[in-house]
């Protein structure tokens, strides 16, 4: 079983009149910092001027400043910039920066686990993952909660970076719900499994093949929207609430005979090996080598095949259908509010 840690754990005072400088001002960034500076303490945001970012960080009272200058004499600093863009940063502004007995955070594992960045050993080098989109994250911090989070210790120079992790995770909110303590081999190894076999490109692939089979055989496109689509909403967030066995409990007797039978059929042996090799290519370094060379190339093969899927034809389909669906604007606005 995971060990868990919880508001009593936590010494807030380990953070006490530390400088924490965030770089990134992006989904996490901004609900990480918002809710540090909301737990009073001495926080510094670092961007790049005239970035996406910099106005909304003006907008929320910062005194924004460069990456480099924000790394300065800092004694936490946190990696929240993207994945891809963090190798350069670290580089340029803030290995040169690095004081002995510092603190490096960050809310994934990618960069470290696969060597793109490598701390020196006078450091701590750490990870708070909270395990929700930074909007939720501030969201439920502002209403007294807060978000569970992911905790790892990668290298602890100071003796102290647990106890200063943890009141970070604590700061954010985690503690409320817990934290877990993990590895940054297997937060990196699930996060990136999770999103290919499951989240995104098996639950992608699964649609858009559930719909081509019902069009295919003659079905009207718009009634294997709703079917492939549109429905798999209702049955997520039941899931999401309690789990498989509720979403059991509220759907018919014939889905759930249909899903007991049927759905091992679907993800068949094939499948399952399929994923296995999957994560063989993220546990071996092969999906990272691939998707570091991509970038280094200008992203010739994603920029390809994200075109494709925006062009599939249910996506036609679903723009149309989409508009007469009044509630999606005003959760649309619901969920902008959140972001700002």
């Amino acid at each position: 079983m995971a060990k868990m840690f919880w508001e009593k754990d936590a010494k807030p005072q380990a953070l006490k009149g530390k400088r924490i400088a965030v770089l990134g001002y992006g989904s996490q960034g901004r609900a990480h910092a918002l809710n540090l500076r909301d737990s009073k303490l001495n926080v510094v945001v670092g961007l790049r001027k005239g970035g996406p970012s910099w106005t909304q960080g003006e907008k929320d009272g910062w005194k924004l400043v460069s990456p480099a200058e924000a790394s300065r004499g800092a004694d936490v600093i946190v990696m929240l910039a993207p994945d891809m863009a963090q190798p350069a940063m670290y580089r340029s502004d803030v290995a040169p920066n690095l004081k002995p007995g510092s603190m490096l955070l960050f809310s994934h594992g990618f960069n470290v686990h696969y060597g793109q960045i490598a701390p020196p050993a006078n450091v701590d080098v750490t990870m708070v993952a909270p395990k929700g989109p930074g909007n939720l994250v501030r969201r439920q911090y502002e209403e007294g909660r807060g978000v569970p989070c992911l905790l790892a210790v990668h290298q602890d120079a100071s003796g102290h970076a647990f106890e200063r992790t943890l009141a970070y995770a604590d700061a954010i909110g985690g503690t409320k719900p817990g934290v877990i303590e993990t590895t940054f081999g297997e937060e990196t190894e699930t996060d990136l499994f999770g999103e290919q076999a499951v989240l995104c490109g098996g639950a992608r692939e699964l649609i858009q093949a559930g719909w081509e089979t019902l069009v295919a055989a003659g079905y009207q496109p718009e009634a294997a929207y709703f079917e492939c689509l549109h429905e798999l909403k209702l049955i997520v967030d039941l899931i999401y609430e309690g789990g498989i066995a509720k979403m059991h409990q509220f759907v018919s007797e014939t889905a759930k005979f249909g899903d007991i039978t049927r759905g091992p059929r679907v993800i068949d042996q094939h499948v399952r090996d399929n994923m296995k090799k999957v994560l063989e290519e993220i546990q071996s370094g092969v999906f990272a080598k691939e998707w570091i060379l991509e970038n280094q190339a200008g992203r010739p093969q994603y920029n390809k095949l994200l075109d494709q899927e925006k062009n599939h034809p249910i996506e036609k389909v679903g723009e149309k259908l989409r508009q007469q669906m009044a509630w999606l604007k005003s959760e649309s606005k619901t969920a902008a509010r959140g972001k700002k």
